[in-house]
């Protein structure tokens, strides 16, 4: 067996999962697609991903702030101890008091614990929604004002802490809070999204409604998705993440990165699409 076959990567195929199981080589990625299969609606699928597992990251869908996030994550928490995992390590969310209940409940579960409460990920801006506005008009398109200033955090330092995490003592019965080293307010974000493509990319702020239309009609998404979502942004993003953190460093012993060597190491995805590339040719 692989020296990581005992470690579990729930969420393992998202943003900060794949990134977690990518350095933790042999590790048990669950998702509905796994093997065996995980799903955090069907329960008869936790313990066959639990057995023999002795440490689990948890990224629970579609979000720890959701009102039933709490009972389902302390539901699968105490069966992962009852299975016998030591150590569980959550993703949370940072400023939101919303998935406090969630943490609370993964805490009180009998196994060590890791909480990681990250700021607004960088790679929302190029692997998620806003990326489609960015491609089609060159506007940075979020339901927030321009000078909201968040200290964003990116995902490959997240999946670092949660790897030391899983794997070491040090951080057990932590709460850490992760950001980048400086923040920026959106326009700042949209300038250096700017210098790192070559474009001039615009920030442009919309209501909530108007936003969660867009995630409909040129994302793909459920109305009741796209209104949590829009809802979700709002409130997060209102300045209450400003404040730098020195935790990734503390862990890592290294600087977090920079939102500035994240725009440039994604460049390429913010190239505009065929289509908007044929438009651009007719006018």
């Amino acid at each position: 067996m692989t020296e990581n076959h005992h470690i579990l990567v729930l969420g393992g195929t998202g943003k900060t999962g794949r990134r977690v199981a990518r350095l933790l080589p042999g590790a048990r990625v669950g998702s509905r697609t796994g093997t065996p299969p995980f799903d955090w609606t069907d329960r008869a699928t936790w313990d066959p991903a639990l057995a023999g597992t002795r440490a689990a990251y948890l990224a629970y869908y579609p979000d720890i702030t959701v009102p039933w996030a709490a009972e389902v994550l302390g539901a699968f928490a105490e069966r992962a101890a009852s299975a016998g995992v030591e150590r569980l390590v959550l993703l949370s969310a940072r400023g939101l008091p919303a998935a406090h209940p969630a943490e609370q409940a993964v805490r009180e579960a009998g196994t060590g614990w890791t909480i990681l409460r990250a700021s607004w990920f960088c790679q929302n801006f190029s692997e998620e929604f806003p990326v489609v506005g960015v491609r089609e008009r060159d506007e940075l398109l979020l339901p927030a004002a321009p000078d909201t200033v968040e200290a964003f955090v990116d995902a490959d330092d997240i999946a670092d802490v949660a790897a030391a995490a899983l794997t070491g003592d040090g951080l057990d019965g932590r709460t850490l809070e992760l950001t980048s080293a400086r923040a920026l307010s959106l326009a700042e974000s949209a300038a250096e999204l700017s210098k790192a493509t070559g474009r001039e990319i615009r920030y442009r702020e919309i209501p909530p409604d108007a936003y969660a239309t867009h995630l409909t009609t040129e994302v793909g998404l459920s109305p009741e998705e796209a209104g949590m979502l829009a809802d979700l942004f709002r409130d997060v993003l209102d300045g209450r993440n400003a404040t730098v953190t020195d935790d990734v460093p503390r862990t890592l012993g290294r600087p977090a990165r920079d939102f500035a060597d994240y725009a440039r190491a994604t460049a390429p995805a913010w190239r505009p699409t065929a289509s908007k590339d044929r438009r651009d040719a007719r006018t």
